[in-house]
């Protein structure tokens, strides 16, 4: 049996990654629980292992007295002089318990306890490995699709993401290589769950991380991300080096880089737009793809008045509005549209009420007529 459990915990130590010393604790708790149940619970009943072989030693301990009241937990000065000589009064001697009926209980209760141990330490290794990974991209490979969810493969472990998670419209398959954001891990008795999504801006601003070797080394800062997942992404950049152009950096050349992470989006616009701390200078590039003529702004209320011309008008707000929509979001600010021809109407309507109330305070003004 020694050899037996030596061979598994060398095999488990080697495979796992689990140190010989945690697993030998945990065994020695085991059988000691085992041993002292076999001896009626008896509390002076210890137990040794040799980690190099695997023997097991269990002995009682006994206390050496003058004259033996509890012959379970002592022994007298005279009978424990024929086995340790230099024992006196009061000491305490390990004595040999017969194990042969052991065997069979210990080889059982070892591989019970090195496989949970086992089981425990592996939930400890991939809970220790993946918390400081949250907002990471983690690669992996679809194993199936259950009641809502992705079962993901990512190496050591599975990671669950919900239908909600995946991209609009994006139907995954067994077999399929995907990458996803963690976003929490969770311990339950059942082990550590992973919960990854591809729907969180930050998904894209790790993706840039990846792809872009200035934005991973912190020359060129992502300073904020919107999106609205299968259809658009806006994220603001700026360089801190004045030599690196923060935009040109995340396209690459060609388009190389921006175009790897469209294709992980399943074909998501991405704009990238160089921040600024001026509002209207920032608005009319958070706008793009459209032109702008004009920018007013009310800074108490922080809202914006835009100007384009006519043919640009729907570029502006979008489809169903979301240009406009993820360009508030990405600056701060409330932001309304106006064709050029709406914003001349609306100028040409101010000039006449102008002038009709000019016209009509003159009049007012004017002295009455005296009769001849």
């Amino acid at each position: 049996m020694t050899k037996e459990l030596l061979y598994l915990i060398d095999q488990m130590c080697r495979e796992k990654g689990i140190s010989r010393g945690v697993l030998f604790s945990a065994l020695e708790s085991a059988l000691l629980s085992a041993a002292r149940k076999k001896y009626s619970g008896r509390m002076n009943i210890n137990l040794r292992i040799d980690q190099k072989t695997c023997a097991i030693d269990i002995f009682e301990t006994k206390k050496v007295v003058e004259k033996v009241e509890n012959p379970n937990e002592e022994i007298s000065l005279k009978d424990a002089k024929k086995l340790y000589p230099g024992k006196a009064l009061g000491d305490e001697v390990e004595l040999p318990l017969n194990i042969q009926d052991f065997g069979r209980i210990a080889a059982q209760t070892a591989k019970q306890v090195i496989f949970q141990r086992v089981r425990e330490a592996e939930r400890d290794v991939i809970y220790n490995e993946f918390k400081d990974k949250v907002g990471q991209v983690v690669s992996g490979t679809v194993v199936r699709k259950e009641r809502g969810y992705y079962y993901i493969h990512t190496g050591k472990t599975e990671a669950v993401m919900p239908h909600k998670d995946a991209l609009p419209g994006e139907s995954l398959r067994r077999g399929d290589t995907v990458r996803s954001l963690i976003e929490d891990i969770k311990l339950t008795p059942k082990g550590p769950i992973i919960h990854v999504t591809r729907t969180n801006p930050e998904f894209v601003k790790a993706l840039f991380k990846m792809e872009v070797p200035e934005v991973s080394e912190g020359l060129v800062v992502i300073k904020d991300v919107v999106r609205e997942p299968g259809e658009r992404t806006k994220l603001a950049v700026y360089s801190k080096d004045p030599s690196i152009d923060p935009v040109g950096a995340c396209v690459g050349m060609k388009g190389t880089r921006v175009q790897a992470i469209v294709r992980e989006l399943r074909g998501e616009r991405i704009d990238i737009i160089p921040w600024t701390d001026d509002p209207r200078v920032l608005i009319a590039r958070a706008l793009s793809p459209a032109t702008i003529d004009k920018v007013g702004i009310n800074e108490e209320a922080k809202s914006a008045m835009v100007v384009v011309g006519d043919q640009h008008l729907a570029i502006a707000i979008g489809k169903k509005g979301q240009n406009v929509r993820l360009a508030m979001k990405l600056t701060g600010w409330d932001i309304d549209i106006l064709s050029e021809s709406e914003y001349s109407n609306m100028k040409m309507e101010e000039a006449d009420k102008a002038f009709g109330e000019a016209t009509k305070e003159k009049k007012e003004e004017k002295p009455p007529s005296e009769d001849g």
